[in-house]
């Protein structure tokens, strides 16, 4: 892959050496923040205009081990930052724009912020709880889980990168995390997560680098904890440059929905019959399958993608080569209009991949290990 290397002036970073070639010397310059060289490589290739290309070497974010802890499940790790990249396209757009994990906003800030509000944390944004006491704190609701930053960079004239624009998600509970749980309203979901977000802009208008810098925030309703299905964002504004105020909320349909499913809703009902003959004609060909399940993404009421997942008890090599075709055939006759990726797995890992795009009848199919 050929790349390009180029200069960064406003980001902290390391100085990158001994892995670039000679003919290909960058130009140096300062770090304002620490006083240090530092050069970065940008790939020349990108895989689709879905993908922002990455700066390398590759910072992880600033807060990045508390992802896992504060989402409910790997789903929800996933689509939380997934999914905050897709409304980035919207601001920031990925032919001109470079993604880098946030910066700005460290692990202890974000536990300051995502604790419960007290004398000796004013800076939390859940509500206040009466006393210290564990037992007391169990009684206040936590409404928002966890704050997801991204950095949008972009290629000056100059040849050197500059922060674009941040990307923040606010997750919200959708169960409340009180004794006794219960479903949280999507009207209370929605003011709590629209109060912390305009905090959130206040706060980080006041840190260094931010001050100017466009910063769009994102409302992600987490799903509960034994879902195998993600939560979604609903809601997504921005406090353009220089203003510490969201210039209005614009209100996201997006929601996955795991088939089969028993809703009656009209918008699941022709995929919802799709995907159960398919899995019939799955059982007619092996009987021996644990489950047979498909996650469908949704985009303004139509299904945009669907993803199935079919485990398989079988390995044997040719089984598996004979059992893709198979699928193959059967992912065309029942999904000729629909994005589809179908993945065989068994206890050992992923047997094979079936990739099919809408209005194709020759489907992309991978079998590991050969």
């Amino acid at each position: 892959m050929k790349i390009k290397i180029i200069t960064a002036a406003a980001l902290t970073a390391v100085l990158l050496s001994g892995c670039l070639p000679a003919k290909e010397e960058p130009d140096v310059v300062k770090d304002p923040k620490q006083e240090a060289e530092q050069r970065v490589i940008i790939p020349n290739m990108q895989l689709s205009d879905e993908y922002y290309r990455t700066l390398l070497p590759y910072k992880k974010s600033a807060s990045r081990g508390l992802v896992v802890n504060k989402l409910n499940s790997k789903y929800n790790v996933v689509e939380a930052e997934s999914g905050l990249m897709r409304l980035s396209h919207r601001k920031f757009p990925t032919d001109d724009h470079f993604f880098q994990e946030g910066q700005y906003l460290d692990e202890k800030t974000v536990r300051s912020w995502l604790a419960h509000k007290s004398e000796d944390n004013p800076e939390g944004l859940n509500p206040a709880a009466a006393g210290t006491a564990e037992e007391t704190r169990r009684d206040v609701p936590v409404y928002v889980a966890h704050i997801i930053e991204q950095n949008y960079l972009k290629r000056t004239s100059e040849d050197k990168i500059r922060l674009e624009g941040v990307s923040i998600g606010v997750a919200l509970n959708s169960v409340n995390t009180t004794e006794g749980g219960g479903a949280i309203p999507q009207e209370k979901i929605e003011e709590e997560g629209k109060k912390a977000a305009a905090e959130i802009v206040k706060r980080m208008r006041k840190i260094e680098g931010l001050s100017q810098v466009p910063i769009m925030v994102g409302l992600y309703k987490q799903s509960p904890q034994n879902d195998i299905s993600p939560g979604s964002y609903f809601a997504v504004s921005t406090a353009e440059k220089g203003k510490d105020v969201l210039s209005g909320w614009d209100a996201i349909d997006e929601e996955y929905i795991i088939f089969p499913t028993s809703s009656n809703a009209d918008k699941y009902r022709d995929v919802n019959t799709s995907f159960s003959n398919f899995k019939q004609d799955v059982d007619k060909y092996f009987s021996s399958f644990v489950n047979v399940i498909g996650t469908g993404f949704y985009q303004n009421g139509t299904i945009a993608s669907l993803k199935i997942n079919v485990p398989i008890e079988f390995y044997g090599e040719a089984e598996v080569i004979g059992f893709s075709q198979y699928l193959s055939g059967l992912v065309v006759d029942h999904f000729p209009a629909i994005s589809v990726e179908v993945s065989i797995t068994s206890v050992n890992g992923p047997v094979a991949l079936i990739v099919k795009e809408p209005g194709t009848d020759e489907p992309y199919t991978h079998i590991y290990g050969n």
